[in-house]
Protein backbone atom coordinates (compact mmCIF):
# COMPACT_ATOMS: atom_id res chain seq x y z
CA UNK A 1 0.00 0.00 0.00
CA UNK A 2 1.29 3.44 -0.91
CA UNK A 3 2.08 5.61 2.09
CA UNK A 4 0.62 9.09 2.27
CA UNK A 5 3.10 11.77 3.30
CA UNK A 6 1.51 13.38 6.33
CA UNK A 7 1.97 17.02 7.21
CA UNK A 8 3.88 17.21 10.46
CA UNK A 9 5.11 20.06 12.64
CA UNK A 10 7.07 20.45 15.85
CA UNK A 11 6.09 22.69 18.73
CA UNK A 12 7.56 23.43 22.12
CA UNK A 13 10.84 22.82 23.88
CA UNK A 14 13.17 20.66 21.82
CA UNK A 15 15.50 20.34 24.81
CA UNK A 16 12.77 19.09 27.15
CA UNK A 17 13.74 16.09 29.29
CA UNK A 18 10.31 14.61 28.62
CA UNK A 19 9.71 12.21 25.73
CA UNK A 20 8.11 13.85 22.69
CA UNK A 21 4.31 13.91 22.67
CA UNK A 22 2.60 13.02 19.40
CA UNK A 23 -0.87 14.50 18.77
CA UNK A 24 -3.31 12.79 16.37
CA UNK A 25 -6.42 14.84 15.65
CA UNK A 26 -10.01 13.70 15.26
CA UNK A 27 -12.17 13.46 12.15
CA UNK A 28 -12.79 16.62 10.17
CA UNK A 29 -10.03 18.46 11.98
CA UNK A 30 -6.75 20.24 11.45
CA UNK A 31 -3.95 20.75 13.94
CA UNK A 32 -5.31 24.21 14.68
CA UNK A 33 -8.96 23.23 15.15
CA UNK A 34 -8.21 20.24 17.35
CA UNK A 35 -5.15 21.39 19.29
CA UNK A 36 -5.07 25.17 19.00
CA UNK A 37 -5.95 25.70 22.67
CA UNK A 38 -3.93 22.77 24.06
CA UNK A 39 -0.64 23.33 22.24
CA UNK A 40 0.31 26.59 23.99
CA UNK A 41 -0.14 24.84 27.34
CA UNK A 42 1.90 21.78 26.38
CA UNK A 43 4.76 23.45 24.57
CA UNK A 44 5.91 25.24 27.70
CA UNK A 45 7.42 22.06 29.08
CA UNK A 46 7.83 19.49 26.32
CA UNK A 47 8.40 18.83 22.64
CA UNK A 48 5.19 18.20 20.75
CA UNK A 49 4.80 16.65 17.30
CA UNK A 50 1.45 17.14 15.55
CA UNK A 51 0.39 15.47 12.30
CA UNK A 52 -2.51 15.83 9.90
CA UNK A 53 -3.96 12.59 8.60
CA UNK A 54 -5.02 11.65 5.07
CA UNK A 55 -7.13 14.41 3.44
CA UNK A 56 -6.97 16.66 6.51
CA UNK A 57 -5.52 20.16 6.55
CA UNK A 58 -2.22 20.27 4.67
CA UNK A 59 -2.14 16.54 3.85
CA UNK A 60 -3.28 15.34 0.43
CA UNK A 61 -6.25 13.02 0.04
CA UNK A 62 -4.41 10.64 -2.24
CA UNK A 63 -6.24 7.85 -4.05
CA UNK A 64 -6.26 5.31 -1.22
CA UNK A 65 -9.34 4.11 0.61
CA UNK A 66 -9.17 5.29 4.22
CA UNK A 67 -8.44 2.94 7.09
CA UNK A 68 -7.27 3.31 10.67
CA UNK A 69 -4.57 0.73 10.09
CA UNK A 70 -3.10 2.48 7.04
CA UNK A 71 -3.24 5.84 8.79
CA UNK A 72 -1.34 4.31 11.71
CA UNK A 73 1.31 3.10 9.29
CA UNK A 74 1.48 6.61 7.80
CA UNK A 75 2.17 7.97 11.29
CA UNK A 76 4.79 5.29 11.89
CA UNK A 77 6.49 6.37 8.66
CA UNK A 78 6.63 9.96 9.97
CA UNK A 79 8.32 8.79 13.17
CA UNK A 80 10.78 6.70 11.17
CA UNK A 81 11.53 9.63 8.88
CA UNK A 82 12.16 11.90 11.87
CA UNK A 83 14.07 9.17 13.70
CA UNK A 84 12.10 9.62 16.91
CA UNK A 85 10.52 7.10 19.22
CA UNK A 86 9.28 5.73 21.40
CA UNK A 87 6.95 8.70 21.91
CA UNK A 88 3.93 9.41 24.05
CA UNK A 89 0.78 9.52 21.92
CA UNK A 90 -2.50 11.40 22.42
CA UNK A 91 -5.23 10.59 19.93
CA UNK A 92 -8.71 12.09 19.95
CA UNK A 93 -11.84 10.43 18.53
CA UNK A 94 -10.88 9.01 15.09
CA UNK A 95 -7.34 9.98 15.95
CA UNK A 96 -7.65 7.79 19.02
CA UNK A 97 -8.51 4.87 16.79
CA UNK A 98 -5.39 5.63 14.73
CA UNK A 99 -3.32 5.99 17.91
CA UNK A 100 -4.57 2.62 19.13
CA UNK A 101 -3.62 0.96 15.84
CA UNK A 102 -0.20 2.62 16.02
CA UNK A 103 0.35 1.05 19.45
CA UNK A 104 -0.93 -2.33 18.25
CA UNK A 105 0.98 -2.43 14.95
CA UNK A 106 4.16 -0.61 16.01
CA UNK A 107 4.49 -1.18 19.76
CA UNK A 108 8.13 -0.13 19.83
CA UNK A 109 7.13 3.40 18.82
CA UNK A 110 4.68 4.07 21.65
CA UNK A 111 5.83 4.72 25.20
CA UNK A 112 2.49 5.85 26.68
CA UNK A 113 -0.92 6.09 25.05
CA UNK A 114 -3.85 8.42 25.68
CA UNK A 115 -7.12 7.34 24.06
CA UNK A 116 -9.41 10.38 24.22
CA UNK A 117 -13.07 9.73 23.38
CA UNK A 118 -11.99 6.92 21.06
CA UNK A 119 -14.54 4.24 20.08
CA UNK A 120 -13.06 0.81 19.52
CA UNK A 121 -16.44 -0.85 18.88
CA UNK A 122 -19.49 0.27 16.93
CA UNK A 123 -21.75 -0.06 19.96
CA UNK A 124 -19.62 2.57 21.71
CA UNK A 125 -21.61 5.37 20.11
CA UNK A 126 -24.72 6.97 21.57
CA UNK A 127 -28.15 6.26 20.11
CA UNK A 128 -28.72 7.89 16.74
CA UNK A 129 -25.06 8.39 15.87
CA UNK A 130 -24.88 5.87 13.06
CA UNK A 131 -28.20 6.91 11.54
CA UNK A 132 -27.10 10.55 11.56
CA UNK A 133 -23.78 9.70 9.96
CA UNK A 134 -25.41 7.61 7.24
CA UNK A 135 -27.75 10.49 6.36
CA UNK A 136 -25.04 13.13 6.61
CA UNK A 137 -24.08 15.43 3.74
CA UNK A 138 -21.11 17.72 3.24
CA UNK A 139 -23.42 20.65 3.87
CA UNK A 140 -23.88 19.32 7.43
CA UNK A 141 -20.16 19.70 8.19
CA UNK A 142 -19.87 22.37 10.89
CA UNK A 143 -18.52 25.62 9.48
CA UNK A 144 -15.66 25.68 11.99
CA UNK A 145 -14.22 22.53 10.37
CA UNK A 146 -14.73 23.60 6.76
CA UNK A 147 -13.20 27.02 7.48
CA UNK A 148 -10.24 25.55 9.35
CA UNK A 149 -9.47 23.16 6.50
CA UNK A 150 -9.75 25.87 3.86
CA UNK A 151 -7.46 28.15 5.88
CA UNK A 152 -4.56 25.72 5.48
CA UNK A 153 -5.40 23.65 2.39
CA UNK A 154 -6.38 26.70 0.28
CA UNK A 155 -8.63 24.35 -1.69
CA UNK A 156 -12.44 24.49 -1.31
CA UNK A 157 -12.75 20.92 -2.59
CA UNK A 158 -10.26 19.57 -0.04
CA UNK A 159 -12.77 19.81 2.82
CA UNK A 160 -15.40 18.01 0.75
CA UNK A 161 -13.02 15.14 0.06
CA UNK A 162 -12.05 15.08 3.75
CA UNK A 163 -15.72 14.77 4.69
CA UNK A 164 -16.33 11.98 2.19
CA UNK A 165 -13.33 9.97 3.35
CA UNK A 166 -14.08 10.46 7.06
CA UNK A 167 -17.70 9.42 6.54
CA UNK A 168 -16.67 6.31 4.58
CA UNK A 169 -14.05 5.47 7.20
CA UNK A 170 -16.57 5.47 10.04
CA UNK A 171 -19.41 3.81 8.13
CA UNK A 172 -17.02 0.98 7.26
CA UNK A 173 -15.61 0.74 10.77
CA UNK A 174 -15.55 -2.80 12.21
CA UNK A 175 -15.04 -3.58 15.89
CA UNK A 176 -11.45 -3.89 17.02
CA UNK A 177 -11.24 -7.46 18.40
CA UNK A 178 -10.93 -7.85 22.16
CA UNK A 179 -7.76 -9.87 21.67
CA UNK A 180 -6.20 -6.98 19.74
CA UNK A 181 -7.14 -4.51 22.48
CA UNK A 182 -5.68 -6.80 25.11
CA UNK A 183 -2.42 -7.06 23.15
CA UNK A 184 -1.54 -3.37 23.62
CA UNK A 185 0.83 -3.24 26.58
CA UNK A 186 1.75 0.47 26.59
CA UNK A 187 0.51 2.25 29.73
CA UNK A 188 -2.75 3.81 28.61
CA UNK A 189 -5.04 6.56 29.84
CA UNK A 190 -8.60 6.00 28.62
CA UNK A 191 -10.48 9.27 28.89
CA UNK A 192 -13.88 10.58 27.86
CA UNK A 193 -16.58 12.96 28.99
CA UNK A 194 -19.83 12.30 30.82
CA UNK A 195 -21.83 13.82 27.93
CA UNK A 196 -19.66 12.39 25.17
CA UNK A 197 -20.87 10.73 21.96
CA UNK A 198 -18.82 7.73 23.11
CA UNK A 199 -20.59 5.86 25.90
CA UNK A 200 -18.86 5.88 29.28
CA UNK A 201 -19.57 2.17 29.59
CA UNK A 202 -17.48 1.52 26.48
CA UNK A 203 -14.55 3.39 27.99
CA UNK A 204 -14.85 1.29 31.13
CA UNK A 205 -14.80 -1.89 29.04
CA UNK A 206 -11.75 -0.78 27.02
CA UNK A 207 -9.82 0.10 30.16
CA UNK A 208 -10.66 -3.32 31.61
CA UNK A 209 -9.31 -5.10 28.51
CA UNK A 210 -6.02 -3.23 28.32
CA UNK A 211 -3.25 -4.77 30.44
CA UNK A 212 -2.05 -1.44 31.89
CA UNK A 213 -4.76 1.21 31.81
CA UNK A 214 -6.20 4.03 33.85
CA UNK A 215 -9.72 5.37 33.31
CA UNK A 216 -10.84 8.99 33.57
CA UNK A 217 -14.36 10.32 32.97
CA UNK A 218 -14.46 14.12 33.05
CA UNK A 219 -17.41 16.51 33.05
CA UNK A 220 -18.11 17.80 29.56
CA UNK A 221 -18.71 16.88 25.96
CA UNK A 222 -16.85 15.31 23.03
CA UNK A 223 -13.51 17.09 23.07
CA UNK A 224 -14.18 20.21 25.12
CA UNK A 225 -11.68 18.92 27.70
CA UNK A 226 -9.01 19.09 24.96
CA UNK A 227 -10.01 22.57 23.81
CA UNK A 228 -11.32 21.18 20.50
CA UNK A 229 -12.71 24.08 18.48
CA UNK A 230 -16.32 22.97 18.01
CA UNK A 231 -16.83 21.48 21.46
CA UNK A 232 -15.01 24.09 23.53
CA UNK A 233 -16.05 27.12 21.46
CA UNK A 234 -13.21 29.13 22.96
CA UNK A 235 -13.97 28.22 26.59
CA UNK A 236 -10.82 26.72 28.17
CA UNK A 237 -12.24 25.79 31.58
CA UNK A 238 -12.71 22.08 30.80
CA UNK A 239 -9.25 21.96 29.20
CA UNK A 240 -7.56 23.53 32.22
CA UNK A 241 -9.34 21.10 34.54
CA UNK A 242 -8.18 18.11 32.48
CA UNK A 243 -4.60 19.21 31.80
CA UNK A 244 -3.17 18.31 35.25
CA UNK A 245 -4.52 14.76 34.88
CA UNK A 246 -2.92 14.44 31.43
CA UNK A 247 0.46 15.72 32.60
CA UNK A 248 0.39 13.57 35.74
CA UNK A 249 -0.17 10.47 33.60
CA UNK A 250 2.54 11.36 31.10
CA UNK A 251 5.08 12.31 33.78
CA UNK A 252 4.57 9.29 36.05
CA UNK A 253 7.53 6.90 35.87
CA UNK A 254 7.14 3.69 33.94
CA UNK A 255 6.74 0.67 36.20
Amino acid sequence: MTRIALHREWHGDEDSPHPPLLLIHGGGSTIESNWGMLLPLLERSRSVLAVELQAHGRTAAGDREPSFEESADDVAAVLADLRVGPVDVLGFSNGGQVAFQLAARHPGLVRKLVLASAPLRRDAMVDGFWEGLAAGRFEDLPAVYAEADLAVSRDPEHARRMFELDRALMLGFADFPDALVASVTAPTLVVGADRDVVRAGHLVAVAALLPDARLLIVPGTHGDYLGEALAAAGDDRALRAFLPHLLAFLDAPLT
